[in-house]
């Protein structure tokens, strides 16, 4: 009975097909060796092993894994960091089981085992991000707000509170501004004497939506009602001088420019009278008068535009017309609103977009259009593919390509229409885009990103073209070798991330980002678990570092409160070396929990291996279980 799992277990069948796997993972360091002379020393271990790993998952492994977790056998499943190690180590028990001596025959090159493994990783993490923070393993990166450049205090708060990277994205504001923050942090550095690595990602070649045809110069004031239409609060006007205005300090419904005589006129209690843009009777009354403008109140929805008449009433000692004119109002874009069945025209002129137009029985006479950033992407996409808007948000179908743009058949909207601004993202994941990672802003960039930055962050990255571009400008802006991270955002980047991996590691030190956001467009959202899960496996195989990114904790950083699915999800990210958050007013809050988070899960998890820590569950008896 002593060998009765064995029973119906094929050794030499196992041996035979993990022996045909070995040979395979030998040879293929073998007949890479040319390439693998270029990698960087740091990594020629770890290059070895990614390669080794590849062979390994060329296959489906699961009926081996079966068989060989059904004897209580190591089924492969944690072997990223060690490959050959963890082949060797069951060949050698499955040779003891069929009682045959057998020692593994030495490779020419160095290969991690299982305590080497996990330690490269460890090291080029920490040659990334720098010390390992107190309590946690998982760094915590944070990227800067706009109010970052002139508020030294945000800063130091945010690296008191745990930060250990500061993200910069060069999409947004400019050099005087990056710099601002970058001083803010050695300042806090050094007071608090907290460590925190600088990355500054290059914004890349983001294809958006272009601009839009304005709407009317228009103001609509309302005050707000319950559910009967009584008025629970009226709606607040901020009055202020045309010549000189001055924004209002707190929220309103509407700002109007004025005279600036006039409105030194105005007194608490005056009723200011008006024929509204409908030719409505309307009366607005002063509720607080301040140096910088004029606080009113109106009851009633009110439609304002340039050139309304304001009327306040006249006195015998006034020496000042008791009439004054609304000045310039901002006009709004006009949004495309599109549904299911719907045409888009995609325009590469570059004219402002506008809605569809309708006749008198609801047909349509002209189909809504919108123009895209980058025109070049004509010359690249083909009847067929797929196209996103926004994030998702709306999904469509090439149907043909004019010399003007291309017509888009509507496939995913919501039912009552979605509505399709200026400047949002564009996704064309079946497309094969010729377009380099680094645009020309991004190269004027780089020698302040050079000198500044610790971590690059190569956005869009697609290619392993992309990433020796990247390499190659490095070399020629500046003495320092800032680390690189390629930031997986495309379809064409996570299929082409081990190519990107191998020419990443001719450099000192790199890493990997998730970019969850564009990624979820680009492979599906329903596919998200599966794609960030291999690249997770592929990255622990390089023994490189991963960021987990994109809208970690994000209400929590915008509204202060999170859900559980956020949780949840920030809880995953302990899987990898650095978790991201992004920008938002409550963003201090969401630095703490995920700290407690990430503290709190270390003690569960490790990459995928779950750690057996003394659990409070098993040590109360059953009847005591519900006091736990």
């Amino acid at each position: 009975m002593r060998n009765a799992p064995l029973r119906g277990f094929n050794i030499e069948a196992i041996l035979t097909d993990l022996m045909a796997i070995r040979s395979e993972m030998v040879a293929e360091p073998i007949m890479a060796s040319t390439r693998l002379n270029s990698i960087h020393p740091n990594y020629s271990v770890s290059a070895r092993n990614l390669l080794h790993y590849l062979i390994l998952r060329r296959r489906d492994l699961r009926p081996l894994q079966h068989r060989l977790a059904k004897v209580g056998l190591s089924s492969l499943g944690r072997a990223e960091s060690h490959v050959l190690a963890a082949v060797d180590a069951v060949l050698e028990i499955l040779h003891r089981l069929a009682q045959r001596s057998w020692q593994p025959q030495p490779t020419e090159a160095r290969v991690p085992d299982f305590s080497s493994g996990p330690r490269l990783l460890a090291e080029h993490t920490e040659a990334l991000f720098g010390p390992t923070p107190h309590r946690r393993a998982a760094r915590i990166m944070v990227t800067m707000p706009r109010e970052a450049a002139d508020d030294y205090m945000l800063v130091h708060d945010l690296l008191q509170e745990g930060m250990d990277c500061m993200r910069i994205n060069c999409a947004h504001d400019d050099a005087p501004a990056w710099l601002r923050m970058i001083e803010h942090l050695k300042r806090a550095k050094q007071i608090l004497g907290r460590p925190c690595t600088i990355i500054m990602d290059l914004a890349g070649p983001k294809l958006r939506t272009g601009p839009l045809e304005r709407g009317p110069e228009v103001v609509r004031i309302h005050p707000y009602r319950d559910g009967y239409g009584r008025v629970i609060a009226h709606a607040r006007v901020w009055l202020t001088s045309a010549t000189t205005p001055c924004p209002p300090p707190s929220p309103a419904q509407a700002c109007l420019p004025v005279a600036a005589a006039w409105l030194a006129r105005l007194r608490v209690g005056e009723r200011v009278t008006l024929t509204d843009a409908r030719e409505a009777k309307r009366t607005i009354a002063i509720v607080d008068v301040t140096e910088q403008g004029c606080w009113a109140e109106a009851t009633k929805t009110t439609y304002v535009i340039p050139g309304t008449v304001l009327r306040r009433q006249a006195t015998t000692t006034d020496r000042v017309s008791h009439e004054t004119v609304v000045g310039k109002l901002p006009s709004f874009e006009n949004p495309v609103i599109l549904r299911q069945g719907d045409i888009l025209i995609l325009k590469r002129d570059g004219k402002p977009g506008r809605p569809a137009t309708y006749d008198s029985a609801g047909q349509v006479l002209n189909p809504a259009s919108i123009s895209c950033t980058i025109p070049e992407v004509f010359d690249d996409i083909r009847s067929g593919e797929a196209i996103w808007f926004d994030d998702g948000k709306i999904g469509g179908v090439v149907e043909k390509i004019e010399p003007n743009g291309a017509f888009i058949r509507i496939t995913h909207a919501r039912a009552a229409g979605e509505k399709l601004r200026s400047n949002k993202g564009i996704n064309l994941p079946e497309s094969n885009l010729r377009l380099a990672a680094l645009t020309p802003p991004d190269l004027e960039n780089l020698a302040f990103v050079a000198e500044h930055a610790d971590i690059v962050g190569l956005s869009f990255a697609n290619s392993a073209r992309d990433v020796e571009s990247l390499q190659q400008h490095l070399a020629l802006v500046g003495h320092r070798q800032p680390s690189i991270v390629l930031k997986i955002e495309t379809r064409h980047g996570f299929e082409n991330l081990p190519e990107m991996l191998l020419t990443a590691m001719r450099w000192p030190s790199c890493g990997v980002m998730i970019a969850r956001g564009d990624l979820a467009v680009e492979c599906g959202f329903e596919r998200l678990a599966e794609v960030q899960e291999e690249i997770l496996w592929i990255a622990e195989a390089a023994h490189v570092p991963v960021i987990w990114a994109t809208q970690v904790l994000e209400t929590l950083a915008k509204k202060g409160m999170a859900s559980r699915a956020e949780i949840t999800d920030a809880a995953m990210g302990q899987r990898a070396e650095c978790v991201m958050l992004n920008k938002g007013p409550h963003v201090l809050s969401a630095v703490r929990v995920l700290g407690d988070i990430l503290q709190r899960m270390q003690a569960h998890k490790t990459k995928r291996r779950s750690l057996l820590r003394k659990l409070r569950l098993a040590k109360a008896r059953p009847t005591d279980l519900r006091n736990v």
